[in-house]
């Protein structure tokens, strides 16, 4: 299955493959600091683990960052 992840293509072996399966293939630090959008919607943390994808899906993983100033 061919994915579009963060805007490069992955061809992804394993199927089906959930959100979940998808963080622990790319290596992802610290998964539960990171969002993710599937083909533009977010997708609630509590269904990483229901969420199947399909071929050609865009995902995009977010991290969010936090800093400021002195």
């Amino acid at each position: 299955m061919n994915l579009l992840i963060n805007g490069e293509n992955q061809p992804v072996e394993k199927e089906p493959v959930t959100v979940t399966d998808l963080l622990q293939i790319n290596k992802i630090k610290s998964p539960d600091m990171v969002s993710v959008q599937l083909n533009g919607v977010f997708v609630d943390r509590e269904v990483f683990t229901e969420t199947r994808l399909q071929e050609d899906d865009e995902i995009d993983f977010l991290y969010f960052m936090g800093g400021g100033s002195y």
